[in-house]
């Protein structure tokens, strides 16, 4: 059963509000993952502790990097299960993690962080390992900002 959408909608806007798109069905995950032109951060979004204070806020930090993917989606593991399995397949052969955060392109799997390398840091430090994974797979994109 489903999370109740009144307990996760404050977890889901951590991330809506900075930007990354939700996408609540396979066939927005395949759209965005498989449609974008260059990189793509898929952040596997969850209710326990580490995605409160660790994933959520290192996924903030690190998109106000100057260098960063071309866009980036969201899915809610427990309340968008479809979508959720569907984000994961593109993980192989990485087993399921929540949270858990991907850099993509064209649907080939460049990172990952599991939850096991979550759960361990501070935000900072995930910011800090989400940039340099930026620099290394987003950076001959030109898809940098000023400022």
């Amino acid at each position: 059963m489903p999370y109740s959408e009144m307990l996760i909608k404050p977890m889901r806007e951590d991330l809506t509000r900075i930007g990354v798109k939700e996408t609540r069905s396979p066939e927005a995950v395949d759209e965005a993952i498989l449609g974008t032109p260059g990189t793509v951060l898929v952040v596997v979004n969850s209710v326990c502790g580490c995605a409160a204070g660790k994933a959520r806020p290192g996924v903030a930090l690190a998109l106000q990097h100057q260098t960063r993917p071309h866009g980036a989606i969201t899915v809610f593991a427990g309340a968008d299960i479809e979508a959720t399995e569907r984000a994961r397949s593109y993980f192989k052969p990485f087993p399921p993690s929540s949270p858990s955060i991907a850099l993509l392109r064209e649907g080939r799997l460049l990172f990952i962080l599991e939850r096991r390398q979550i759960e361990g840091r501070t935000a900072e430090e995930i910011a800090h390992e989400l940039t340099s994974a930026f620099e290394k797979y987003c950076a001959s994109e030109a898809h940098t900002t000023a400022g």
